[in-house]
């Protein structure tokens, strides 16, 4: 969604999350993108039918449904790596325990840019709700952290992870915590091991010409 009419406030976080992916590659400041999506846990009613030859695989209309979770992903688009977690809920210290996994995938990082939305989770009193103050406070240290405008979250390339995990991994009825956990991670490895990138093309300038309507018209006397 991007904003009916001109936002100072949007072009501002916008042109900032911009330029950090104009950044060269730096594997000791990677540029990671999170984000997360709720997903239903969906139960068949009946048996699926296997595909055979001369026929495609069928299942029942009806479902049952067996509950809700979120998947928690995180990807450096310019190395082709990323991580997913799947969990119960997405509470402030589900998102806490997610950076501490972002902090140890990127280990060898000395600072990490994270780019993500505005949702009230993200932030580093989250980290103190769910870690002693001498532990958050190293955590929050770890990381440098950018948010996309409200109504921007088409900027954070994690969304385009998610769209291809939904996709590949999420488009089957998966009924349990458990078997989600086993088909994300099996996902997350096999993308991994494609070192599947993302090549981003929209510039600040880019902005400006094709969204010129977002910016403020200042008067020039």
């Amino acid at each position: 969604m991007i904003p009916p009419k001109a936002s100072g406030e949007f072009v501002a976080a916008m042109e900032q999350v911009l330029d950090v992916y104009s950044r060269p590659y730096d594997e000791g400041h990677p540029v990671v993108c999170m984000d997360e999506t709720p997903r239903q846990l969906i139960r068949q009613v009946r048996e699926p039918l296997e595909a055979v030859p001369g026929h495609l695989g069928r299942e029942d209309y009806e479902y049952e449904r067996a509950g809700t979770c979120n998947v928690f992903v995180a990807c450096e688009p310019l190395a082709g790596r990323r991580i997913a977690k799947v969990t119960e809920y997405k509470k402030r210290q589900d998102w806490a325990l997610f950076l501490q996994d972002i902090a140890q995938a990127w280990s060898g990082a000395e600072r990490i840019t994270l780019v993500m939305d505005n949702l009230n989770t993200h932030s580093a009193a989250s980290l103190y709700e769910t870690f002693m103050p001498e532990q958050a406070k190293a955590l929050r240290d770890r990381f440098e952290f950018v948010y996309t405008p409200k109504h921007g979250s088409w900027l954070n390339m994690a969304e385009i992870e998610i769209n291809v995990l939904a996709g590949q991994c999420l488009d089957r009825r998966i009924d349990s915590l458990e078997r989600m956990r086993k088909e994300v991670a099996a996902w997350q490895q096999r993308r991994n091991q494609l070192d599947a990138k993302i090549n981003w093309q929209f510039t600040t300038q880019d902005a400006r010409v094709k969204l010129r309507s977002l910016y403020p018209q200042i008067e020039v006397c």
